[in-house]
């Protein structure tokens, strides 16, 4: 009896060392047991939790992914997606809004989004043009208000962050008002770059910030300019070269952010993968790089690599993903399967392996036609809401991010994992504050099921995963 006391007691003692922070040699104890959870590509599956497995002793089983958590990334913000003036409108007045939005940011409940980004002011998911100070040119800033968002979209904004505490909101300029620009209108033109002009477009960022903290939504994170290479011709926007874009964070944003006491990190960019050389600029900029917090990225073209370009040669500052939207009608997002396989890949898996802190798609909701919108009506949000039939239904971008922020809370560190390339077995593993791991996986294979294992500090465990299907597998 005393020898099976004492041997309970020593077990006993590993499990709770098991559950300590630190202790990655208690996590190795043979016993572990893993939570699993996957999606399947035809969707038979979503997000739904499987019979768990166990480490034991190693085993072979296909390739292997080997876990080294002594080996530390970057640290997670979080996953989320935009409340655009359509997403908002469409949540805000849908019967089951209470619904969507536990489903998208309670952390128990639902898939616990936590990174907002923000437009300010009209995007090309509105459902009029507005910016803050429409009318003549008001150097003054006399007539700045957010009124328009008071109706509909500070409340859901509200409310996400009373579901979700944890979470951080990002602010981004589709155009600035017509006033300030070249072209007089939020569509097509830039930002004017005389003295006036930019000293009053960093003060209406300033006011913009301010107005949403007294709203009660805090913004952490501001970028410049949306898409500064893209001038589109139907919906707001503006072109802002590097060159003025690191002269406007340096002479003017940055300083009047830390003169108004505002800690609001500044990124640069916001524009898509196949330019590295345009952020590079903004950061080897010795004045703006004072202020410049990281780079945002976009998806619509080139490969998340090109973080890893920027990161390597400006490692101080930060990586964030901060747009991607799925489409009804162009590949590679023509289905939920091909959505749920590219997504994963390219954004959670491929994104967060090049440094990004975040990964945020685009809408949150749109109507069955993709919409409303100035520009695209094959876009896809997170979710669908149907108020002529009185439907809600949940797309891939839903699950691709739910895979991701169920379990990898904001704080987690990316830790070291191999992965097996495009078309195979594809991870990514994260340790969480609370000392557990997540573990994300893709098969990759668009049609053959695929046997791997994992190995951690000398145990394993095998599991078999469905062709273009994701799971996330935790443990202690």
């Amino acid at each position: 009896m005393t020898s099976r006391a004492n041997l309970a007691a020593a077990v006993a003692a590993t499990l709770v060392l098991g559950t300590t922070a630190g202790s990655v040699a208690a996590q190795a104890t043979p016993w572990t047991s893993v939570s699993v959870w996957e999606t399947t590509a035809d969707q038979s599956r979503l997000l739904t939790q499987l019979p768990g497995a166990r480490f034991g002793r190693e085993t072979a089983g296909g390739p292997t992914i080997t876990i080294d958590q002594t080996k530390k990334y970057q640290s997670i913000t979080g996953f989320g997606a935009s409340f655009t003036d359509s997403s908002a409108w469409l949540v805000a007045n849908s019967p089951q809004r209470d619904a969507i939005m536990t489903k998208l940011f309670d952390p128990r409940r639902g898939i616990g989004l936590n990174f907002l980004r923000q437009p300010i002011g009209a995007s090309d998911f509105s459902r009029s043009l507005f910016s803050y100070d429409d009318g003549a040119a008001d150097p003054s800033l006399s007539r700045f208000s957010v009124a328009h968002d008071r109706d509909y979209i500070l409340p859901v904004l509200r409310e996400a962050l009373r579901l979700n505490p944890a979470t951080t909101v990002m602010a981004t300029p589709w155009s600035m008002p017509g006033w300030m620009k070249t072209s007089g209108s939020m569509i097509g033109g830039s930002v004017r770059t005389d003295d006036q002009t930019l000293r009053t477009y960093a003060n209406y960022l300033v006011k913009f910030v301010q107005a949403y903290r007294k709203a009660g939504v805090p913004v952490s994170l501001l970028s410049a300019q949306n898409e500064p290479e893209y001038s589109p011709a139907d919906y707001p926007g503006a072109t802002m070269s590097a060159a003025d874009e690191a002269r406007f964070i340096g002479d003017y944003l940055g300083p009047a952010l830390r003169a108004a006491g505002l800690r609001t990190g500044i990124l640069a960019y916001d524009h898509n993968w196949d330019d590295t050389k345009y952020p590079s600029a903004v950061l080897g900029d010795p004045q703006a790089a004072k202020y410049t917090s990281g780079v945002a990225w976009h998806c619509y073209g080139g490969n998340p690599d090109a973080q890893s370009t920027v990161h390597d040669a400006f490692p101080a500052k930060d990586a964030y993903f901060t747009e991607c939207s799925g489409s009804q009608s162009s590949n590679p997002a023509t289905t939920f399967a091909d959505s749920l396989d590219w997504q994963t890949e390219h954004l959670i898996i491929g994104g967060t392996r090049n440094w990004a802190k975040s990964v945020v798609t685009w809408n949150v909701a749109l109507d069955p036609k993709g919409g409303p919108t100035m520009h695209c009506t094959t876009c896809t949000g997170a979710v669908t809401v149907d108020d002529a039939a009185n439907t809600v239904s949940y797309n891939a971008e839903y699950y691709v991010l739910g895979q991701a922020s169920k379990f990898v809370k904001p704080g987690a560190v990316r830790i070291d994992s191999n992965t097996f390339g495009p078309g195979d077995v594809e991870d990514v593993a994260f340790r969480n504050p609370d000392g557990s791991t997540a573990l994300i996986v893709l098969n990759a294979d668009a049609s053959n099921a695929r046997t791997f294992t994992v190995s951690e500090h000398g145990r394993s465990f095998s599991y078999t995963l469905p062709a273009k299907a994701v799971a996330t597998f935790t443990w202690r």
